[in-house]
């Protein structure tokens, strides 16, 4: 035997010991559980701690892991993740209630395809009169990672990768609205690393997530690094362990139209960003600019391209659904309208279209809602504007300096240059849908599903893992 297989056997055998440790007596009288027992076979933990010990014991194997290996582990979760797209997507789909089933389809299929692995982890060195520097890239250890119940899987499968591929463990507190499906493409992918080589247990997933688990992960001494990508309460969370985290941040990403835009092209642009998956990705098109020569002609041209206008009227009774205020008088968005079809949006207007009407618009004040609320349904609310300079003031103040993404079609250089230096955005995408600045299917750029906007990172990779 090899003296890397006698590591991984010692570790696999420590970590074995110490989920043993947590089980019951066989027959305890009262039938009762001690805390920390293990959930069942596979990566499912019910207690953080032993979930955080077996990932430990993992990573330590897969540190010192071949990296042929790594590659061959990664390519194999790819192909598992194309095997089980359809299950994925309808899974998900029917767990949240969220977005739309092709949409899904293609975002599962783009995570496996693009997300980055270890390929791009180079190391660099160099010589001088004093010497020679090496630098290359290490693991932190244990993540906690938290996932979001709008792309469950894809967020995970792309989250998990990334973490991976530098060679780190990961222990998953997934959002509670998606924890079956999530829990049964962990399962998938852990069984898939096992069978190409790696260690049991180098991902793991609490299989009842609460804030409680959460912080419990977040603030374990093994834990190394927070990786968040959920809502506002969340991710305050994270920041209050006092570790390093890399956290996806609210977006209310703007989008600009000035008179030189091809508009036709931009109202496609538009309704592809804005529509896709009902919305729900941080990175759509949430409001949108447009300079008042050139802004009725566009409204034709967004329903010339298959976008359907509702009135002032419906636009208000729409508002007065979608909306509430709690008890503190923060507007609050209805769940009932979240990643709904727009055919669900339209009744509550007060009109029918077709279910496969991908997206609703409609004129707005700035002071609208749905101007101001990253509300993440398919319904785009369009201001009028003077001019691209008064274009670009609106834009920012509706982003509300999230630092997050924003989209301008223009064919005026200058304008394109004004804009993004005033945005100062982690994402600038131009005369493009939303969707290009990740890079994947849509564009040129890095894919990622963390874009960390409050800690630095912009779009998260490999490298910031």
């Amino acid at each position: 035997m090899s003296h890397p297989d006698r590591e991984m056997v010692a570790a696999i055998v420590e970590a074995v010991i110490d989920q043993m440790k947590l089980q019951p007596a066989p027959t305890a009288r009262g039938g009762q559980k001690r805390p920390g027992v293990l959930a069942g076979a596979g990566p499912l933990f019910d207690d953080v701690d032993a979930a955080v010990a077996a990932t430990a014991a993992a990573q330590k194997v897969w540190a010192g892991t071949a990296r042929a290996t790594k590659e061959k582990v990664i390519a194999s979760l790819r192909q598992a993740m194309h095997a089980h797209t359809e299950e994925f997507a309808r899974m998900a789909l029917e767990e949240t209630g969220m977005g739309r089933y092709e949409d899904k389809l293609t975002k599962h299929r783009n995570a496996a395809d693009t997300t980055p692995g270890i390929e791009d982890l180079e190391t660099r060195s160099w010589a001088g009169d004093k010497g020679l520097v090496y630098e290359d890239y290490a693991p932190y250890g244990v993540i906690a990672a938290i996932t979001p119940s709008t792309h469950p899987i894809p967020v995970l499968f792309n989250s998990m990768v990334i973490m991976i591929a530098p060679g780190n463990g990961v222990l998953f507190n997934v959002h509670p609205s998606a924890k079956n499906v999530s829990a049964h493409a962990l399962a998938i992918f852990e069984r898939v690393i096992r069978e190409q080589g790696g260690p049991p247990n180098l991902i793991t997933i609490i299989r009842e997530p609460t804030l409680e688990s959460a912080q419990r992960a977040f603030s374990h001494k093994t834990v190394k690094l927070i990786a968040a990508t959920g809502g506002p309460g969340l991710v305050k969370a994270a920041f209050g362990a006092g570790k390093k985290v890399i956290a996806a941040g609210p977006g209310n990403p703007p989008v600009l139209v000035d008179e030189t835009a091809d508009l036709r092209r931009a109202a496609r642009h538009i309704i592809d960003g804005a529509s896709f998956d009902n919305n729900i990705l941080c990175i759509a098109e949430k409001e949108a600019f447009v300079v008042a020569s050139v802004y009725d002609e566009f409204m034709k041209a967004m329903e010339a391209e298959g976008a359907v206008r509702l009135t002032k009227e419906q636009v208000e009774r729409l508002a007065a659904q979608a909306f509430q205020k709690d008890e503190r008088g923060r507007v609050i968005t209805s769940r009932a309208f979240i990643g709904k079809n727009a055919s669900i949006l339209a009744r509550a207007a007060g009109v029918r279209v077709p279910d496969s009407t991908r997206l609703l618009f409609g004129e707005a004040s700035f002071d609208c809602l749905f101007v101001q609320e990253e509300q993440m349904m398919p319904y785009l609310p369009v201001v009028r504007v003077r001019d691209a300079r008064e274009g670009i003031e609106l834009a920012v103040r509706a982003e509300h300096a999230y630092g997050h993404t924003a989209m301008i079609h223009s064919n005026n250089l200058d304008t394109i240059t004004a804009f993004n230096k005033a945005l100062d955005t982690d994402i600038v995408v131009v005369n493009g849908p939303s969707m290009a600045g990740l890079g994947g299917y849509a564009g040129e750029g890095t894919f990622s599903h963390t874009v960390s906007s409050p800690t630095g990172e912009g779009i998260s990779t490999r490298r910031s893992r």
